[in-house]
């Protein structure tokens, strides 16, 4: 079955192909979704005859491609609410918060585990998300790990193994062989499960020697580098990333002009997450300066239960929009196609014909709305795969 979606009032394709600028717009715009993809999209005057099954009136609203979350940790138990109040008090964060949510998920079912995860991916299907990737990390023991990845894989599109979160509460005297256990045995039991191998490369959680053991020994298995970079302070993550041909780098908040110059001329993405500076009123990443420089960006929600405990990439938009730099364009653009870059994935974050059919008919008659907009419920309708959620 495949549908036109007519009357669209401002379409972005990112696909300066098919309309004005880097978003692709083509306004007064159609498009039509069948056999999972994009089969049409361009003005609503240009439609093919018999192009589709049957019609959608989009009413004049505008219409994205699915948002593409790209760092999320979705597999845990528990909550942090009372540590997130403290921080509002005025404490600090610390990356030890990690081991709270550690015992929590330790010592729930895989079942309240599964619960959890289709929750809050259903959370962010509403909001417009249909391609996520989920991260394992809070169990940290072989078990715990490879539970987590095989729940991940059920929910999510892109699985990462992030057994290097933070060193596990036994291992808090020898940190040493915890990375001894996280690039062997639970290497071994994870690898199979998962696309990504990714690390915490921060002070409190691993150093610049111990995150390359890491990702070397998941490099060798077939993994892709991904890594936690620049969050809390400035260290060697970034660098380290492009050194080791990572997808992406992500926070990417304290960085010297060395650390963007490595971004501009390698391939990682610089992921930011702006959830993760509201919710612990740390400084945001200079977004602007990032890509005036010429590094590719992308936005991710980060939902996590300590730092960012939402789904929601419009609120990523709007934040990015108003404390980072980025004008509305830009936000839309690394939510969407620098999601994809960020996965290494160029079926998804488009609207052009070939790409998944994946799109959002937003509340509003221009994407412009997701910035402008902030806090409101946008996501009128979703289409993932050509079929309407």
């Amino acid at each position: 079955m495949s549908v036109l979606i007519d009357d669209i009032g401002a379409l972005v394709t990112n696909d300066p192909e098919l309309g004005e600028g880097p978003l692709g717009l083509v306004a007064h715009a159609a498009l039509v979704l069948g056999d999972g993809v994009v089969q049409w999209a361009g003005p609503r005057a240009a439609v093919p005859d018999g192009a589709a099954d049957e019609r959608f009136d989009a009413g004049g609203r505008a219409v994205i491609p699915g948002f593409v979350d790209s760092h999320a940790h979705l597999v845990f138990a528990g909550d942090r609410a009372r540590e997130f109040a403290a921080r509002m008090a005025g404490e600090r964060y610390e990356a030890g918060g990690i081991r709270t949510t550690v015992a929590a998920t330790r010592a729930a079912s895989e079942a309240e585990l599964d619960a959890m995860t289709a929750r809050l991916v259903a959370e962010a299907r509403r909001s417009g998300t249909t391609t996520i990737e989920c991260k394992s990390g809070y169990g940290l023991t072989v078990a715990d790990e490879a539970r987590s990845l095989a729940v991940a894989g059920r929910h999510a599109d892109e699985v990462t193994y992030l057994g290097a979160h933070v060193v596990a509460p036994e291992y808090a005297g020898d940190p040493a062989a915890y990375v001894e256990l996280v690039t062997g045995p639970m290497l071994d039991a994870c690898a199979p499960h998962a696309r990504w191998i990714d690390v915490f490369c921060e002070q409190g959680a691993f150093d610049g020697d111990q995150a390359r053991a890491v990702l070397t020994a998941g490099i060798a298995r077939g993994l892709t580098p991904r890594v936690h970079a620049n969050q809390l302070g400035h260290g060697p993550g970034v660098q380290l990333a492009v050194e080791l041909g990572a997808a992406s780098a992500d926070h990417v908040t304290h960085v010297t002009d060395a650390d963007v110059d490595a971004l501009a001329s390698g391939d990682t993405v610089a992921t930011l997450l702006p959830g993760a500076e509201f919710s612990t009123r740390a400084a945001y990443p200079d977004a602007r300066r990032l890509l005036d420089a010429g590094v590719t960006v992308a936005l991710a929600a980060d939902c996590n239960p300590g730092t960012s405990y939402t789904t929601s990439i419009p609120f990523c938009i709007a934040l990015a929009v108003r404390e980072m730099g980025m004008t509305p364009d830009e936000a839309v653009w690394a939510a969407t196609a620098g999601g994809a870059r960020a996965l290494r994935r160029d079926d998804v974050g488009r609207l052009s014909p070939g790409a998944r059919g994946d799109a959002v008919l937003l509340d509003a008659p221009s994407h412009l709305h997701l910035a402008y907009r902030p806090g409101v419920a946008l996501a009128a309708a979703v289409w993932r795969e050509g079929v309407r959620a």
